[in-house]
């Protein structure tokens, strides 16, 4: 029997891109690819780029170099990019980059595994050239779902495949295949974005909004709980519009309690909110209902109302604060990240002093600052009153340090709060040397942690109780309570 032939993926960027490196996982497992953790360990490195920002397309063509070198000295014989950089810019990146074997789009990725074999048996496939994905779809949502199956939509794989196709156990086993055995996985919502913020690009590259089916949600979250995740996050570009194409702007209100009642789940997580999509009854759901983590990843970006037009936003820095009272008047332990521009074009010092006044009021837990540069086909790129590099690398630096002070500060507010903390890893020789995991307000990768005192009797995946003892910056101290694990109709609050 000849050897399998074998590839490793490499992921860069958010979450959403988490999700499509293991439908690609899916795919290529089923047509018999052996998936390795270790490039050198791999006929094909095959790279999900990110394509967001100037640094996160940096540390993507880092990781291509990285994997480009590794030809020649071991196993590696091909190196192909994938995801938001190589949709991007296509042939572009191509050109630009020859260490990589091929440059693949979305629209390759139903056909990863012969792509994958044709470069490695050295033929070449053509590299796309990027197109405006908004223009694949109706513009009316309504229209939308009819016309998806023409288009592709990474990580809205069907989830009810035929027998040998599915990775997994079962018929609700979707084209997707786990690349670790963490207790936390996230799940595509939907895909694209309608919004038109001046500043962003991903609409051009990712689409117009599409919602999957709530059926495939549920299905594919059931899945997850028998490979054992305990903790599902919900991801999209949007996650507030989700169902506005299905015919019910509210669908997500109806859904997040039948993924809370999935057997195995102990917490539901919500990413990507709109401040101004905030609806009253999706507030209440997301505060009072068993296992949804009353959290709020809310996409606030300025609070200064000049700026804020020049985004093509809405708000302001009272309305947002208005909006936080109302969450903590109904979970006054709900947890709120977000993150921020500075040094956007036409920015004024007292702009800059209007975002400070909202962030010294709005006691967040977790602050990303990132300072303006222009994106390749964005509205914001052609303005003219831009700020000099100079000008934004300082803001950018006395912003951070303030976002820095205040989340500290934030973490010392919850002194002696009862936390429910999901356990991600105990000490390795000696449980007593304690185990880290995330509470209900923290999300993974970028909202801290919690640091349990013991480690004794816990394991990875369990939900238990503790009492915060102190901090460390963003991330908590916490004694747990001796026995009381949470229980499951509590492990979300």
């Amino acid at each position: 029997m000849p050897e399998r032939r074998t590839v490793a993926l490499v992921t860069l960027g958010c979450a959403r891109n988490e999700v499509d490196s293991e439908e690609l996982a899916g795919r290529l497992e089923a047509d018999g690819w052996a998936l390795v953790e270790d490039a050198e360990d791999a006929d094909v490195a095959v790279v999900n780029t990110c394509g967001f920002v100037d640094a996160a397309k940096k540390d993507s063509v880092d990781a291509l170099l990285e994997a480009n070198d590794l030809k020649g000295h071991g196993r590696t014989q091909a190196v192909v990019a994938v995801g938001c950089m190589a949709e991007r810019y296509g042939k572009e990146l191509a050109e630009a980059l020859p260490e990589a074997d091929g440059v693949l789009g979305f629209d390759d990725y139903a056909n990863i595994s012969d792509r994958l074999q044709t470069i490695l048996n050295g033929g070449i496939h053509a590299s796309h050239t990027p197109r405006d994905r908004r223009k694949l779809l109706p513009i009316s949502p309504a229209e939308r779902q009819e016309s998806a199956a023409d288009v592709a939509l990474p990580g809205h794989a069907p989830v009810d495949l035929p027998e040998g196709l599915a990775p997994a156990s079962g018929p609700r086993a979707p084209l997707r295949r786990r690349l670790d055995g963490a207790p936390v996985a996230s799940v595509k919502l939907a895909s694209g974005c309608d919004r038109r913020c001046s500043f962003c690009a991903i609409p051009s590259f990712r689409g117009s909004f599409i919602s999957r089916r709530p059926s495939d949600v549920l299905n594919e979250t059931r899945w997850l709980a028998e490979q054992g995740v305990k903790e599902i996050m919900l991801v999209s570009e949007n996650n507030t519009s989700y169902g506005k194409d299905l015919g019910d702007i509210r669908l997500l209100e109806s859904l997040l309690p039948e993924l809370a009642e999935v057997d195995g789940i102990e917490r539901v997580r919500v990413s990507y909110l709109q401040p101004a999509e905030m609806r009253p009854g999706l507030i209440d759901v997301l505060t009072s209902t068993p296992k949804i983590a009353p959290y709020f990843d809310l996409s606030f970006q300025h609070s200064a109302p000049d700026v804020l037009r020049a985004m093509r936003r809405f708000g302001d820095t009272d309305r947002f604060l208005e909006l936080l009272d109302t969450i903590r008047g109904k979970a006054p332990q709900a947890g709120v990240r977000s993150n921020f521009i500075v040094g956007f074009p036409g920015e004024t010092e007292a702009d800059l002093a209007e975002l400070e006044r909202f962030l010294n009021g709005a006691r967040l837990d977790a602050i990303g600052v990132f300072g303006y540069s222009d994106e390749d086909g964005t509205e914001a790129a052609t303005y003219d009153n831009k700020l000099d590099e100079d000008v934004v690398a300082e803001r950018l630096a006395r912003v951070s340090r303030l976002a820095e002070e205040l989340v500290s500060q934030r973490a010392e507010e919850r002194l002696g709060e009862t936390v429910h903390v999901l356990v991600e890893s105990v000490g390795s020789e000696d449980p007593a040397e304690g185990a880290y995991g995330r509470g209900a307000h923290q999300a993974p990768e970028t909202d801290g942690q919690v640091l349990l005192t013991s480690g004794e009797g816990l394991s990875i995946g369990r939900m238990v109780e503790a009492k915060v003892v102190g901090t460390e910056g963003v991330d908590l101290v916490a004694e747990p309570l001796q026995g009381t694990l949470a229980c499951s109709e509590e492990a979300g609050r």
